[in-house]
């Protein structure tokens, strides 16, 4: 069990290193096809570090497949709909590989306000 303070820190600092230990590169038997039997815990993910112009600026994109189908969303948007976890969630999961692993990696990850 690994708990990470999110006290004054980057929300990408903080899931730099929730995505290291989720995919077990701190442990000397590390291989790619397996996955990490490690718990990792977020934990004052509301007492984040986050500028007014990054909250304005930082766009998410949704794409439905369908021509005209490209969304936006902005930080502030995110936070207000579904908290400061989802952007945590988003965050470790566009830092782990896309491929069949993932969503059993992402089981492993608690994000506490």
């Amino acid at each position: 069990m690994i708990t990470i303070d999110a006290t004054n820190q980057s929300i990408g600092r903080v899931a730099s290193q929730a995505a290291h230990y989720l995919l077990g590169k701190h442990e000397v038997s590390f291989t790619k096809n397996n996955i990490a039997d490690v718990k990792v815990t977020i934990t004052n993910a509301s007492k984040t570090t986050i500028t007014e112009k990054k909250k304005g600026e930082k766009k998410y994109e949704k794409y439905s497949g369908y021509p005209g189908g490209l969304r936006f969303e902005s930080l502030s948007d995110v936070i207000e709909k579904k908290g400061i976890e989802e952007v945590y969630l988003r965050a470790v999961k566009r830092m782990l590989p896309s491929n069949k692993l993932r969503t059993d990696t992402l089981k492993n990850l608690t994000i506490t306000a």
